[in-house]
């Protein structure tokens, strides 16, 4: 009895994880899109930025593999480990790693609802004018092929490189310079978490697939 409400308890926390962590990004991208001309950028201190930027690859603005093919490797994967997630909250699995693997849902989640229907409910982004709401298909592009929208920029450090650097000599230099959005941080910090607090089952998944290898 005790296990079947801590197994239920658990799934309840990490599905109010995802939406909460799902309905922040939203919010965020939402306002900024609806609010700031593309590339438009708010100084909030010398390290932080919030600067308005589209991008229609990977995490942070990568774009090296085709748009739609991309769209629908997300959908495979964020089914894969949603369905890998739920297992593991039946099965009892530590509490970390089941919150860990919800943020990375999460933020996988996220950055595939630009993709699938910013596309089709919003303008065009421009550094001329705000984009705003058209009518459900109306928009810049179809379904899977919206881009993905970032903000967060973090200018740690900006110097200029020694002009003895060979290539890069008297060129700025800028860490940390890929400009990111919310749910980008939740896949990148759930993952660090689970490089360090979930090595048990990490181990454990790595047994199980040279198992299934060597049978």
């Amino acid at each position: 009895m005790r296990s079947d409400y801590s197994v239920k308890m658990k799934g309840v926390t990490v599905l109010v994880l995802v939406i909460t962590l799902l309905a922040i990004d939203q919010v965020i991208k939402i306002l900024v899109k609806t609010e700031m001309s593309l590339y438009e950028s708010i100084r909030i201190t010398d390290w932080f930025y919030i600067n308005f930027i589209e991008n229609s690859g990977m995490a942070f603005g990568m774009t090296f593999i085709n748009k739609y093919i991309l769209s629908l490797f997300r959908m495979f994967a964020i089914v894969v480990l949603a369905c890998y997630l739920y297992k593991q909250v039946r099965t009892g699995a530590r509490m970390v790693y089941v919150v860990t693997l919800a943020m990375i849902l999460a933020g996988a989640a996220g950055n595939l609802v630009d993709c699938m229907f910013y596309g089709m409910i919003f303008s065009s982004s421009s550094p001329f004018y705000v984009s705003y709401f058209v009518p459900f298909g109306e928009g810049y592009a179809p379904f899977l092929m919206g881009k993905v929208v970032d903000m967060f920029y973090f200018p740690l450090v900006v110097t200029t490189w020694p002009q003895w650097v060979p290539f890069f000599g008297g060129e700025q230099f800028v860490f940390f310079s890929p400009v990111f959005n919310f749910a980008d941080a939740c896949v990148s910090v759930g993952f660090v978490i689970l490089m360090i607090f979930c090595r048990q089952e990490i181990s454990k998944i790595s047994i199980n697939s040279n198992v299934k290898n060597n049978r």
